[in-house]
């Protein structure tokens, strides 16, 4: 008796809870757990390929590395000809005069010693220094881009609220993703690609916008555009402005953004939180530049340019612009996870249909319905009342399986499909080798509950060593592989753990119940 105390104490709180966790995927609602999660291939969703433009990340740290330089030459009083960027990657600066020359020989060793010298070139008394980044540094600025990327959508996909994302490197600067029951793709795909980097810019108000439009921009400005759609009759108006290039502060300093409702238009706009160094910015800012317009700019698009009417203390701003509901929240989503460090660019989408993603699931029910039939004949015919004994476990076992997945939130992918059924023939063959070991034991004479014991002890030690190993092997897969692998990993592991389970402990508490408690004298083997 000692000996049945655990075994049915633990076979039944394992089929109780496989019960609860799979419940809500037949009846959802009826359980506060969560039901199985669906993969792309089963659910239908998204997929997609993004490159991110890492020659645009260099391009952007030039750009700032001579904003930086311009204002260190201003600051160590070295008259300059000019500082443009050239050639994409590189920096010209003109200097006149043999003592500014050496001033900025000087400045370049003692605080700029990262940059590379390119070359000189001297025109009478006027010297052309040409400036870039070891190639080493380029490597590491492109591979942090791609690395910045993908945390930067990942954070913003996880506040979306998609199950179950898959997002993953593809070579060195592609990303893969996808996005499982995402029905609204083109607002996914604006979410995802959208650069997002916030800065606030001073308009140049002295500036001809009109000679602007001429495409005559007066230099250190640049022309952009606040868009406006008019929802009553569906017409956009754009309104161009001169702004200045120089951002006085970027959304670096952003510690929170999210969406709130004017009380006085009832519209929603997002209000943005700065930290304290960017909150004493902004306040210096506003402060500096009262009566003049401050234009909030996002990825080149002017949002709103309103007039600094007062020092703005406290480290809060509001972004406003016409916004729907599910704009501005998706906004808010985009500036609490940060800018992208360089733009990306989709070269491969594909949707999956739910249709057809609902055949699979019917096409893979359909194969292990069919498997599972031929299977329990088999062990029936074979190996007759000990057969339905096997039966009872692979059911149990099937159901075990289907509590693990939605226990454990793992996603059921086709490939998983494919994992229950090898589980299924898996399942049966421990109980094959039990069976045939217990027909060794009664061949010899011995009664039927000594067989049923030398069989199990006989068979439990190779049994072991065949599903370990197998679960070594899943769990390999699970570690390194992706997609479609993992998700035939998952199942299989599950499959293995529930395979040892039903074969060593609940199947034999069924015999022992016939032996022990109902006396039975023969077995049917």
């Amino acid at each position: 008796m000692k000996t049945l105390s655990w075994k049915p104490i633990s076979v039944l709180v394992v089929i109780a809870a496989a019960v609860i966790f799979v419940l809500p995927t037949i009846r959802p609602g009826m359980w506060p757990h969560k039901k199985i999660n669906l993969g792309l291939d089963l659910q239908g969703g998204m997929h997609l390929v993004l490159e991110v433009d890492t020659d645009k990340a260099v391009e952007d740290t030039i750009e700032r590395l001579a904003q930086e330089l311009r204002a260190s030459l201003r600051k160590e009083r070295v008259r300059v000809h000019s500082i443009d960027r050239v050639e994409k990657n590189r920096i010209a600066v003109r200097i006149q005069g043999e003592e500014n020359i050496a001033k900025f020989n000087k400045l370049l060793d003692e605080k700029y010693k990262d940059i590379r010298l390119a070359g000189t070139n001297e025109a009478g008394d006027i010297q052309t220094f040409k400036l870039d980044l070891p190639d080493d540094e380029v490597e590491h600025i492109k591979k942090l881009a791609a690395e910045q990327a993908l945390e930067t959508i990942r954070n913003r996909i996880d506040q979306f609220g998609v199950n179950e994302p898959d997002i993953r490197h593809q070579g060195e600067k592609r990303i893969l993703i996808q996005l499982p029951g995402i029905k609204d793709t083109k607002r996914a795909k604006e979410l995802i690609g959208k650069t997002a980097l916030l800065e606030f810019k001073l308009l140049d108000e002295a500036g001809d916008i009109s000679a602007a439009l001429k495409g005559d921009i007066p230099p250190g400005t640049q022309l952009l555009y606040e868009t406006k759609e008019d929802l009553s009759t569906n017409r956009t108006t754009k309104t161009p402005y001169l702004v200045k290039k120089q951002a006085l502060l970027t959304g670096a300093y952003l510690t929170d953004a999210k969406v709130q409702i004017d009380s006085q238009y009832n519209e929603p706009y997002v209000s943005i939180e700065f930290d304290k160094k960017g909150g004493r910015i902004f306040a210096q800012i506003t402060g500096e530049n009262v009566k003049k317009r401050l234009a909030i700019v996002l990825d080149d698009k002017v949002y709103s340019a309103p007039v600094i009417q007062e020092k703005i203390t406290g480290g809060s701003a509001r972004i406003t612009g016409n916004f729907t509901a599910d704009d501005a929240h998706d906004l808010a989503i985009v500036l609490r996870a940060g800018a992208l460090p360089a733009p990306v660019n989709i070269i491969e989408e594909r949707t999956v249909g739910p249709s057809l993603g609902a055949d699979s699931i019917r096409k893979g029910l359909i194969s292990m319905c069919l498997g599972g039939i031929f299977v329990v004949l088999f062990m029936i015919v074979y190996y007759k009342g000990s057969g339905i004994i096997a039966d009872i476990a692979l059911i149990l076992n099937i159901l075990i399986i289907a509590g693990g997945l939605a226990g454990f939130q793992a996603t059921l992918t086709l490939p998983g499909i494919a994992g229950i059924i090898l589980t299924i023939g898996m399942a049966v063959d421990a109980n094959v080798l039990i069976f045939e070991r217990i027909r060794e034991e009664m061949s010899l004479g011995k009664t039927p509950r000594a067989a049923v014991d030398a069989g199990y002890s006989r068979a439990s030690l190779t049994i072991l060593d065949a599903n370990v190993t197998t679960l070594i092997a899943a769990l390999v897969l699970f570690q390194f592989g992706t997609g479609p692998v993992k998700g035939f990993a998952v199942t299989l592991s599950l499959g293995v753990i529930a395979s040892l389970f039903t074969a060593l402990v609940l199947s034999r508490t069924i015999f022992e119940y016939f032996l022990v408690y109902r006396k039975v004298k023969s077995i049917s083997i």
